[in-house]
């Protein structure tokens, strides 16, 4: 290796892209999902920057952290040396940063504040939001300080499945409509980056019947827009079970050897909680090969039983850095 020159980090192989949209149905975990994908690609001396657009907060939860402003910060520390920084994007600033970037207008724009006119555009243009927030996730991927890239990967902890489809295609729109000027240049630029090969969407989803639904209808949504799937991230999995009938007999008897209560009503309860299991083991197969069919790499993620802490988060690291 030359002087100067990053180790080689194996899960860039496995994670190629240079920004990953991490989305998925609310409550299947997909912000956590992001930060971890976030520790993975920071290890061996690399920089990732994570970044929310919610306005919910969920970073800083996780990381135990103070709410996070509208600026870059250290976060955390990755696997030999890496740095995750992060940020929350905030539609008012990145609105102010846009007018001061494009139409200089830096003293005059933080005015407009002071009159409202900033939440009044956003108001009644909704898919300026969207805009703003795509275009500095877009900003922070390609910025280059001396000819080097300032983050090896960006990770964006996307809006909901619901949603994402128009989320990500709101700067194509934009440029469709806009005939010249800086808001045609900087919507191309955001949407051409949304479909090269440097960005990846992965979605996020739970063995369960509407996660999984909502899984396969993003994924044809983004496929119609052109805007590259990446990953299948299953969450929240326990491992495989041996599945076999139980008779409520052998019930008794393990029971009773065991020296616990083997009473009719306590043999019938324990019987159906086995029988309710034994089916909902059978459904999660057959939506795993729901998934499976979509052709997308999958990665399962386990159940973490003591909920998502920091040492959680280096857990499912761990896994998404042995992805094949």
């Amino acid at each position: 290796m030359r002087a100067g020159e990053q180790p080689a980090n194996p899960a860039r192989t496995a994670w190629p892209a240079r920004l990953h949209v991490v989305t998925g149905k609310g409550g299947t975990g997909k912000t956590s999902v992001a930060a971890a994908l976030a520790l993975t690609l920071a290890a061996d001396g690399r920089r990732t920057l994570l970044v929310e657009v919610e306005g919910r907060q969920g970073i800083a939860q996780l990381f135990g952290t103070d709410p996070l402003p509208y600026e870059e910060r250290k976060i955390a520390t990755a696997a030999h040396g890496g740095e995750v920084r992060a940020l929350a994007v905030d539609p008012e600033e990145a609105l102010l940063e846009y007018l001061d970037m494009f139409y200089k207008l830096g003293a005059a724009g933080r005015a407009l504040r002071k009159f409202g006119a900033i939440d009044f555009a956003t108001t009644i243009a909704p898919g300026l939001r969207d805009i703003l927030l795509t275009g500095k996730v877009k900003e922070a991927t390609t910025r280059s300080v001396n000819q080097r890239r300032v983050y090896d990967a960006v990770v964006l902890d996307a809006p909901p499945t619901g949603r994402i489809g128009r989320f990500l295609n709101v700067t194509a729109e934009a440029a469709r409509l806009a005939k010249v000027g800086p808001i045609k240049t900087q919507s191309e630029g955001v949407a051409n980056l949304l479909r090269s090969p440097m960005t990846a969407v992965h979605i996020v989803t739970l063995l369960e019947e509407m996660p999984v639904q909502e899984t396969v209808d993003a994924m044809a949504e983004l496929t119609a827009l052109n805007i590259p799937v990446g990953r299948i991230i299953v969450n929240g999995t326990q491992p495989p079970l041996q599945a076999a009938k139980v008779t409520q007999a052998e019930l008794r008897r393990g029971l009773t050897a065991a020296g616990l209560p083997a009473d009719r009503a306590t043999v019938t309860g324990l019987h159906a909680e086995v029988r309710n299991h034994l089916t909902r083991r059978a459904l999660e197969d057959s939506l795993r090969t729901d998934l499976v069919e979509l052709g997308r790499p999958l990665v399962e993620l386990p159940l973490l039983a003591e909920g998502v802490d920091r040492t959680g988060l280096n857990v499912l690291a761990e896994r998404l850095s042995q992805a094949d």
